[in-house]
């Protein structure tokens, strides 16, 4: 397949969404940049804002040549670059790390799934680039002393082969954690603590009534499911990877985004959410794991439908790319 073939629905599909989700972040962080006191964390702030600022033209310049409509996505418009600071720059940085990591898979799938050259060489660049942004905030968060290492495991004398079936059960005598079920936990505890933080400060400053009351939906949401692993974790004598961040949100009410892009932002960090949950499903053989797991996805899974609803009633959801609806082309035709 030759660099000029037509664009296939995969990647049409991840091009409109990667332009939605730079548009939010170039705007999100220039305004996260600019209140940012610490020189070293503003540096990676300002990292990541050219590399969305590149990535949109690219994007542009791809579907362009398609002539395919470039998406509305975000403007500046959506931001308020002199609302005062809402989050500390502690919280940034954990953000930038949590961002960047979860772009690493997105990044990846989206390149497994492209067959033309000049995309795959977008996506191959993006997964570089993004490599690069989650090692400058890890690092950084290391050097400042506030990155929290997961605990440690003890070393096996040898080798050794699972004899019994109860290994799977978790309902009464519970086998210890394995490491990649702690690992699952302590991610998604620290992601439940960052979701908290970042929906407090959109609900102190929403201007709708029922964005507002949607956010403190999710507060209450998040907080349940950060104690959930919380709880499970010091069942196990294990450190519980973090505390929640609310304390790292200032007291401001005035708002820096606007209600459509904080609910974007909400749903599509929800969505990502069910994902990884998912992940932690398959990855995690106890079953008591397993049903937590499945019940907070569908907790998950209907907040976000519930947010996508009230996007689509605002008219704040653009239409998706998706295929030609054959029935409504015949009865149009009558």
């Amino acid at each position: 397949m030759t660099s000029q073939s037509q664009l296939t629905a995969p990647e049409i599909a991840n091009l409109w969404i990667s332009y939605q989700n730079d548009s939010m972040s170039t705007h999100m962080i220039s305004y996260l940049a600019k209140h940012t006191e610490d020189r070293e964390i503003r540096s990676v702030l300002e990292y990541a804002i050219r590399l969305s600022n590149e990535h949109i033209t690219k994007v542009t310049k791809l579907l362009k040549k398609e002539k395919y409509p470039i998406p509305a996505g975000f403007t500046e418009k959506d931001v308020n670059f002199d609302a005062p600071k809402l989050y500390s720059d502690h919280l940034c940085l954990y953000y930038m790390i949590d961002m960047s990591k979860f772009a690493l898979p997105a990044y990846g799938l989206a390149l497994s799934t492209t067959t033309r050259e000049d995309v795959m060489a977008f996506y191959s660049t993006c997964l570089n680039e993004t490599q690069e942004l989650f090692k400058r905030a890890k690092k950084l968060a290391i050097k400042k002393g506030i990155f929290i290492f997961p605990p440690n495991l003890p070393t096996p004398n040898s080798i050794d082969f699972i004899k019994r079936q109860d290994f799977l059960s978790g309902w009464f005598d519970r086998r210890p954690l394995l490491g990649i079920e702690i690992s699952d936990l302590i991610y998604n505890a620290k992601r439940t603590a960052l979701g908290e933080a970042l929906v407090t400060g959109f609900a102190q400053t929403a201007k709708k009534s029922e964005v507002k009351k949607y956010f403190e939906r999710g507060r209450k949401m998040t907080k349940k499911h950060f104690e959930t692993f919380r709880s499970i974790l010091l069942e196990e004598d294990l450190p519980q990877g973090t505390n929640l961040l609310t304390s790292e949100v200032t007291p401001s009410t005035i708002a820096p985004f606007s209600d459509k892009m904080m609910m974007y932002h909400a749903t599509t960090f929800t969505a990502s959410g069910v994902a990884q949950y998912g992940f932690s499903v398959s990855s995690s053989p106890r079953r008591d794991l397993g049903l937590a797991y499945t019940r907070l996805m569908a907790d998950t899974a209907l907040y976000a439908e519930d947010g996508s609803n009230i996007m689509i009633d605002n008219g704040w959801m653009e239409q998706p790319p998706g295929s030609v609806d054959r029935d409504k082309l015949v009865k149009s035709n009558k």
